[in-house]
């Protein structure tokens, strides 16, 4: 298909670990604590909204089902769309393992063709997590997001930032490409970027609403994880449990929307309630 979700090579999303899982989580929690607490919070806001225990979450670009498989292990019915076949395989084997294959489907596609694979306006909550970094058509990417949810519902959207990447380039002495990543359309250092578009909040909080959304909220995720030396996390006692805190301070808070290696959007329809 046209418009694959994203490079068939990179299989695997961060894992989706609750922050309250205790004293051992392990350090992939920093990459995904703020946006499995944002998406648990929405998802429990619809199931009390619908009256229904079980909700259908779609997953574009879910791959091997780190995040779709902690939503299934809630008890929602999940299906991740996703264009590589070894994914969908891994997404099989992890649900099975987790308990949870009955509520987990996989299916073959992509962000441009969506509705040859998912019905139209069927699902309470949809993912789109790394997809729109990939699309030719972002705009188009969330378009089709949007058409997927029933007429009440809420939208997932994680992309990679813009500033967290000009930031890096800095730090580690590579000036050029930092102001090359300003300067470029696509928010991209040089030709040996593996990321074919970055975003700023703004851009993100645009495409969600001019798809006929409203912007719930907005958080900044990896502020600070991906710039702390990880030997510093590993061996300080009581270091990733304080930079867990730090960053979920820092998410909601726009000045640090800047500088975050990615950004999450919730968009919500017009009669869902508050986030």
């Amino acid at each position: 298909m046209s418009d694959p979700m994203r490079p068939p090579v990179s299989h695997d999303r961060p894992q989706a670990a609750s922050p309250h899982s205790g004293p051992s989580r392990p350090r992939s929690s920093l990459r995904t604590a703020v946006v499995w607490e944002v998406l648990q919070d929405a998802l429990d806001r619809r199931v009390k909204a619908t009256g229904r225990e079980s909700l259908d979450v779609l997953d574009t670009g879910g791959g091997s089902g780190n995040f779709a498989v902690p939503v299934a292990r809630l008890g929602h019915r999940v299906t991740v769309v996703d264009p590589s076949p070894n994914a969908l395989f891994a997404l099989e084997r992890r649900a099975a393992e987790a308990g949870v294959a009955d509520r987990v489907r996989g299916v073959q596609g992509d962000a441009h063709g969506l509705f040859d694979v998912v019905e139209r306006g069927g699902y309470d909550v949809v993912l789109c997590h790394g997809v729109l970094e990939y699309v030719d058509d972002p705009a188009e990417g969330v378009r089709n997001a949007v058409a997927a949810l029933r007429a009440e519902g809420v939208l997932s959207l994680l992309a990679a930032g813009l500033g967290g990447a000009v930031l890096a380039r800095a730090l580690a002495g590579h000036f050029k490409e930092a102001g090359q990543a300003l300067a470029d359309p696509d928010g991209r250092w040089g030709e040996g970027d593996p990321m074919p578009r970055r975003f700023t909040a703004e851009q993100l909080t645009a495409l969600v609403e001019g798809a006929g959304l409203r912007v719930g909220a907005v958080h900044g995720v990896r502020v600070f994880a991906d710039l702390v030396p990880g030997v510093l996390v590993d061996t300080e006692p009581g270091a990733l449990d304080a930079l867990l805190k730090l960053e979920a301070s820092a998410a909601e808070l726009p000045a640090f929307h800047s500088v975050a290696t990615q950004l999450h959007v919730l968009g919500e329809t017009g009669t869902t309630e508050g986030a």
